[in-house]
């Protein structure tokens, strides 16, 4: 047997890997970024005409029809006992005078549809919206296509 050592082996030390790739690409995704944020911002991208703004514009077209105050009992189960309700009807100016003979059926269909909702849903956030469209909606189709342009509610009072 010989004396002579074994000779011993060193492991190589790994390659480090260079961090080059990485810094390139994170610089160069926050410039793409940053330039693609400046030509939308600008307007030099997704813009129609940067220098002009469409406004839309205002049809002076249109009277108001008052629906007066509406007073509806609520059922039982709710904390409040009353409903008061009043609103102004848009209708186009050219039949102003047709929707006004339709008054006592808008006060028809409101003062139904009043009486139909649940007391409870009256407590919910979005319940004036929900009820000024269903209102809309409804005198819409009592009025016929084309006259009715929006519903206003002017006075909502739960006692």
């Amino acid at each position: 047997m010989s004396d002579s050592p074994a000779p011993t082996e060193t492991p190589a030390e790994p390659k480090k890997r260079s961090r080059f790739p990485l810094i390139a690409g994170f610089i160069g995704a926050i410039l793409l970024g940053g330039s693609s944020f400046y030509a939308v911002y600008s307007g030099l991208v997704l813009s129609a005409d940067p220098g002009h703004r469409a406004v839309a514009p205002i049809d002076m077209d249109f009277a108001y029809i008052p629906l007066e105050n509406i007073t509806i009992s609520l059922a039982s189960p709710s904390t409040a006992r009353f409903l008061r309700f009043s609103g102004q009807i848009e209708v186009a100016a050219r039949s102003e005078s047709d929707m006004a003979r339709l008054h006592p059926r808008f006060l028809d269909v409101v003062n139904t549809y009043l009486r139909a909702i649940d007391p409870q849903d009256l407590s919910e956030p979005a319940a004036l919206i929900r009820i000024r469209a269903q209102i809309l909606r409804r005198l819409q189709v009592v009025a016929g296509e084309g006259h009715i342009r929006d519903f206003l509610i002017t006075e909502f009072i739960l006692n």
